[in-house]
């Protein structure tokens, strides 16, 4: 979408980079002039996310993440490129030129207001003597009226066409509709609706649009809760039930439960930091969106087999981030609701301050597997238990957790501390070996850190990607040298970015990362800013070019001989075969 370039360098000038990072990343180490932090985009420990002041980009050197605030942005909130420029707009108080509006950023607006009308539907629909099966079933599950307003909760009639004829009366055609998951085609052409006799919870963004929905079945069928499908407004894997009012909630830490029912009942009860994850087990995406809002997590999940083996998952996932966990034990109740339900708030609130940190759980489950009382199996316990306690970083963590571990099976603690770290130095060294043989090979080395951007030709696209580090840095090159066309690159990605340089260049653009974000995706930006941290000898930038340019065009005659040899080669095979 094409914004006005002057616009685009005002919205940059007056968001700084560095105050938009820091409302999301703990910025603080410092490295000449660059600040440091925790990764938001990937799971790390140790700091290697990079915002520059001076050039007002930031650089992951773990997952190669990069760009300007436009690209943070649209990444961090899961924005479309015209999103994140209105969002920018908005924070710095600026105007955004109407006449821009491309057609990606209408249809989710529609979209979004479809969603809201959908929602008002549905509600519209529980309040009508032909909700009563959904107000019976509330009931029953003890959701009061004040709660079912607070979530925005609805009932999805037993009809095959309720909510498609009244957003149509709004305007809404059939495409649009289907397009935003609320209906489905027939086998013999028309359309029906998705959501029939459920009772609906709308998802709710951290910003506050209704972006999907889950269903509960209010009768016989599966299954048993359906949610929306991927959408342009609409993933799973990025959102949480009941973030939108999570993110308020004064309480040091989020609780999270498997099911919409538990945190409608935990914040019912006064537990109005709960949330849970859609239909699907947590994901890293949805971990980060946690760790933005707060730095503790009390994993909630069910009381089974199941609850239990999406806990450990959970754990290894929050455990990555700058996350303290803990883990509820559920005690005479399979959920939060029941248990609650049963025994009251003040008893939950008991079991949350008492809670398990994911240390002492994860050794726990791994103690309930065994009979301690036979010597195989206590022999193959302290065998798993040291294995996990390896894994620690902490030492502080492993020493006390191995004492506490040799206790528990009547052995002296320099005995099991012995062990651990033997153990962690034998980890440690695996892991070492494996990345050292990975960095070993040249090839790996030139290769972008997205396995998605490959290179083919390895020593052709070290070579485009000075042409394109070059280029964007002294711009008036191209004027002095005849540059290759992007045909000429062995790599599409890099063939693609220099060709948008290229272009920009020739309508007398200043390049920059805000005037370029429209034009290149997250992971083509990403790749450019890592191009661009790459040393490059400027006081010979032109013959630097030269060279550059030679090296990619030898390599394109080296590949065309190959070509030419195996094909010649491939002829003798067949004429070979036929003569005989």
């Amino acid at each position: 979408m094409a914004f006005p370039e002057n616009f685009l360098n005002e919205l940059v000038d007056r968001n700084d980079i560095v105050e938009v990072v820091s409302s999301y990343v703990r910025l603080s180490k410092k490295s000449g002039s660059n600040l440091f932090g925790l990764c938001p985009f990937h799971s790390e420990k140790t700091p290697s996310f990079s915002v520059s002041p001076d050039k007002q980009i930031y650089h992951c050197f773990g997952c190669g993440k990069g760009g300007g605030v436009i690209n943070f942005i649209m990444e961090i909130e899961n924005l479309s490129f015209p999103e994140a420029v209105e969002f920018l707009a908005k924070r710095a108080g600026m105007e955004v030129p109407q006449e821009n509006q491309d057609r990606e950023s209408r249809q989710r607006a529609r979209m979004l207001a479809l969603n809201k009308d959908a929602a008002r539907y549905y509600l519209s629909q529980l309040r009508l003597p032909s909700g009563a099966i959904a107000q019976e079933y509330m009931y029953k599950r003890q959701i009061s009226r004040k709660s079912a307003n607070n979530f925005g909760l609805g009932f999805a009639p037993d009809s095959w066409d309720g909510l498609r004829n009244a957003m149509k009366a709004l305007g809404y055609s059939d495409v649009e509709m289907y397009t935003a998951g609320l209906l489905r085609k027939g086998q013999k052409g028309g359309y029906y609706d998705v959501f029939r006799n459920r009772l609906m919870f709308p998802v709710i963004d951290v910003r506050g649009n209704v972006i999907g929905f889950s269903g509960r079945i209010l009768g016989d069928g599966e299954p048993k809760y359906m949610n929306s499908p991927e959408t342009l407004v609409f993933s799973k894997s990025r959102n949480l039930f009941g973030m939108n009012l999570a993110k308020k909630s004064k309480d040091r830490y989020i609780i999270l439960s498997e099911g919409n029912i538990d945190v409608v009942s935990l914040h019912q009860a006064g537990f109005d930091s709960a949330v849970a994850s859609l239909g699907t087990s947590l994901t890293a995406e949805q971990a980060r969106l946690i760790s933005r809002y707060k730095n503790e997590v009390i994993i909630a999940y069910d009381n089974d087999g199941a609850g239990q083996t999406a806990a450990k998952r959970a754990i290894g996932i929050l455990e990555k981030l700058d996350v303290k966990v803990k883990v509820l034990r559920l005690k005479g109740a399979k959920d939060p609701d029941e248990y609650i339900k049963l025994k009251g708030p003040d008893s939950f609130r008991q079991l949350l301050e008492g809670s398990e940190n994911q240390l002492d759980y994860r050794l726990r489950t791994v103690r309930d597997k065994y009979d301690l009382t036979q010597d195989e199996q206590k022999v193959d316990f302290l065998n798993e238990a040291t294995n996990l306690l390896a894994q620690f970083a902490d030492p502080l963590a492993r020493q006390v957790y191995a004492s506490k571990l040799a206790q528990s099976v009547s052995l002296k603690d320099d005995v099991v501390i012995a062990e651990v770290e033997r153990r962690r130095k034998r980890l440690l060294r695996s892991k070492q070996t494996i990345y050292e043989k990975e960095q070993s090979r040249p090839s790996q080395l030139l290769q972008p850190a997205e396995k998605e951007l490959r290179y083919e030709n390895p020593y052709s696209a070290i070579a485009e990607e000075g042409v394109i580090r070059l280029l964007y840095l002294e711009p008036a090159l191209m004027q002095e040298n005849r540059v290759p066309e992007p045909e000429e690159f062995s790599s599409p990605v890099l063939g693609h970015i220099y060709s948008v340089i290229r272009a920009k260049i020739k309508q007398g653009s200043n390049i920059s990362t805000a005037v370029l974000s429209d034009e290149l995706s997250s992971s083509e930006m990403s790749l450019l800013v890592n191009i661009l941290h790459k040393p490059e000898e400027l006081s010979q930038a032109g013959r630097c070019l030269r060279d550059y340019i030679n090296k990619i065009r030898e390599q394109k005659e080296l590949q065309r001989k190959d070509f030419d040899l195996n094909e010649m080669a491939q002829k003798l095979r067949e004429r070979k075969g036929f003569e005989g």
